[in-house]
């Protein structure tokens, strides 16, 4: 018999290998997983491999973990800066926690600018409005945007966060609307939260100046030049400024996000 592919939502796994997980995944663990997983038309490591990699349990079992106080962010308004080549899970996975806490999220994005027709590339339709989903610089979906960058004020939103990826930030510091918005709501003192490549922003944003912080390996040179103190933790907490290296630290990355907003020094609570 050939091996056969099964649509879950939008999560695409070879027949067998669901037949063999179907026993220890639960109706809950899949349905986590499907709102974890982006509207995918290729998936070459879809995110259950990442949860399911070794090493990676405490992940998982955050991601796993029903959620107990669905009202713990209720009333809280968060903005997501990203932009096509975010790392799927940095975005997917604070969002469905945000949310699963009782946050409202928006997904916010630079305004649609197509490249020049001399570059020869075919945009497909729904660039107009989605953004392109990478799981290490690997495309495997589309996000639906809410708003855009030059349509959101400062007082609209209690936090902002910005997921990392290779080609995402690089998207995001060349946008003068979002330059602009993050060193606004710095000004503000309110929740700024960046994770992976994603403190890069902030640093074309020039507000990382005598910050603590921490980031993917890669920038944590560009970091220091850009005159913030770093070091490699999983999460790191300077007054309004939260930071996190890798898609390994989300859920260290989303608890700390939810202690900043419920002012809860303790441990977070679910």
């Amino acid at each position: 018999m050939k091996n056969k592919i099964l649509f879950l939502g939008s999560l695409a796994l070879p027949f067998s290998v669901m037949q063999a997980n179907a026993q220890s995944a639960s109706a809950h663990e899949l349905e986590v997983i499907n709102q974890l997983s982006s509207n995918a038309t290729v998936s070459s490591m879809p995110v259950s491999q990442l949860l399911n990699a070794p090493g990676n349990e405490a992940l998982k079992a955050f991601f796993f973990t029903p959620v107990k106080n669905k009202t713990a962010l209720k009333g809280k308004k968060m903005a997501v800066l990203a932009a096509d080549g975010f790392e799927e899970i940095e975005l997917l996975g604070p969002v469905w926690y945000f949310r699963q806490l009782g946050a409202h999220v928006d997904i916010v994005a630079p305004k649609f600018n197509p490249a020049p027709a001399r570059y020869g590339l075919s945009t497909p339709e729904m660039a107009k409005d989605h953004i392109m989903a990478i799981q290490y610089l690997n495309p495997v979906g589309w996000v639906k945007v809410d708003r855009t960058a030059d349509q959101i004020k400062v007082e609209e939103y209690d936090a902002i966060f910005i997921p990392g990826g290779a080609w995402n930030p690089d998207n995001l510091r060349y946008d003068q609307d979002v330059l602009r918005y993050i060193k606004g709501f710095n000004q503000s003192g309110k929740l700024i939260a960046a994770i992976c490549h994603a403190p890069v922003v902030l640093a074309s944003a020039d507000i990382l100046k005598g910050r603590k912080l921490t980031g993917y390996w890669n920038i944590q040179t560009d970091l220091k030049n850009a005159g913030g103190i770093v070091s490699d933790a999983p999460v790191v907490t300077d007054g309004n400024l939260i930071t996190s290296r890798h898609p390994i630290d989300v859920a260290d990355f989303s608890k700390a996000v939810e202690s900043w907003l419920t002012k809860d020094a303790g441990v977070t609570k679910r």
